[in-house]
């Protein structure tokens, strides 16, 4: 019941942070689930990403008050909040609130009060969890562009407040993600491989320092499993002419070189993504050659 997992996550983020035995938890609890796909697993992962707030984890409540058809569901339900509570030893005021929450919900399916959850709030309480944003329609950029996925997460997935084109800002954003996988070879990203980011932003895409910043910290936030390089390269080169991949070939370099030389692993990594962007390979050669020879291992 994916219904049943995604408020076993939302309990999860009640008190503002998903342990790690809270998200051994939940996977005991997926892996009885039939019939999960990738895709499933995907969707899942969206919601243990990024904390759950008030108004989406009562939409996610209500929508599984909708599914429970049977007492063995009910008591599926009890199970899954009871392991969950008790995974990390501790019950706070926060995860006790929202478990009576839904147990109130669970409840009133059972006593012929199924009138929807969202009838247990007044006002601007369910007017807020009505309006909740749901963040599966972003599913496929939290997939391929998971910078632009988390940068209008920031903007609350709401308009576009970069005031550019929204295609400009996910390139902006795949741009980001690669010259993060660059900086990230390295285990510390220095301040100066920062910069380098911020600088390329700006005088690519034309914005703000500010908007730039944060589009930056957002692509090295991410970890360098969340930005897949097919997925980043393959839509990169979408949206971008040979010239343009050509010149960002340079911006990569200069990400690698900015702490004082460009080691085996970040020259390789570079060397990956101008195959991914099919270009010949003079390409790539001619971009590290234009870093002397003594800042580079190879």
């Amino acid at each position: 019941m994916m219904s049943l997992a995604k408020v076993v996550i939302a309990v999860a983020w009640a008190d503002g942070e998903v342990t790690r035995d809270e998200v051994n938890s939940i996977k005991e609890l997926l892996g009885r689930l039939p019939d999960l796909t990738a895709r499933d697993w995907a969707l899942l992962d969206m919601y243990v990403d990024s904390p759950v707030d008030e108004a989406e984890r009562t939409r996610l409540i209500a929508e599984l008050q909708r599914q429970i058809a049977s007492e063995s569901d009910r008591i599926l339900v009890a199970q899954a909040l009871e392991n969950l509570v008790v995974a990390d030893g501790e019950v706070t005021d926060n995860e006790s609130q929202v478990v009576n929450q839904v147990e109130a919900a669970i409840d009133s399916v059972k006593t012929g009060t199924f009138g929807g959850l969202l009838q247990l709030f007044k006002g601007s309480a369910k007017q807020q969890a009505q309006a909740a944003p749901n963040r599966e329609a972003f599913f496929e950029d939290f997939v391929r562009n998971k910078v632009y996925y988390d940068v209008r997460r920031r903007l609350g997935l709401g308009e576009n407040e970069f005031n550019i084109a929204d295609e400009e800002l996910r390139k902006l954003s795949l741009a980001g993600g690669l010259m993060a996988r660059v900086a990230q070879i390295d285990p510390k990203i220095t301040d100066t491989e920062l910069a380098v980011m911020v600088d390329a932003l700006q005088s690519g895409w034309k914005i703000s320092q500010e908007k730039a910043v944060l589009v930056a910290e957002v692509a090295v936030s991410n970890p360098a499993a969340n930005l897949t390089l097919f997925h980043l390269t393959d839509e990169f080169m979408k949206v971008c002419t040979v010239d343009e991949l050509t010149q960002f070939l340079d911006t990569l370099f200069a990400i690698a070189t900015a702490d004082g030389e460009a080691s085996y692993d970040e020259i390789e990594e570079i060397r990956s993504m101008a195959r991914a962007f099919n270009l010949p390979n003079k390409y790539f050669i001619e971009a590290k050659l234009k870093v002397p020879r003594e800042q580079r291992q190879q």
